[in-house]
């Protein structure tokens, strides 16, 4: 293998690396405040919201296809379900509104 690539390999790892371990080392064990845990815990439903939201707005075919996805993953995560059962909740309608349509 070419040096160049080495390096490249070995830097892309020291990268993915210190944000993962940056949060051990600056907490040490403790507990983090209230406002990041707060803020921590809605970081995957906005992702899921930006991944989403213009996946439905840009559907040729059928664009009740998108809403119904949209509506059954928003009323599991208004119930509180964790981020998992609110993907496999849309996949689940998707899936029936698919099969009788």
């Amino acid at each position: 293998m070419d040096k160049m690539m080495v390096l490249m390999i070995v830097g892309m790892g020291i990268v993915t690396y210190i944000p993962r371990m940056l949060p051990f080392v600056v907490f040490n064990g403790g507990k983090m405040p209230p406002f990041l845990q707060g803020v921590l815990k809605n970081v995957p439903y906005a992702t899921l919201g930006a991944l989403i939201i213009p996946g439905i707005l840009l559907i040729n075919k059928d664009i009740w296809f998108g809403f119904v996805g949209f509506l059954s993953a928003l009323i599991a995560a208004w119930l509180g379900a964790n981020v998992i059962i609110v993907i496999l909740t849309a996949i689940t309608a998707l899936s029936v509104y698919s099969f009788f349509m």
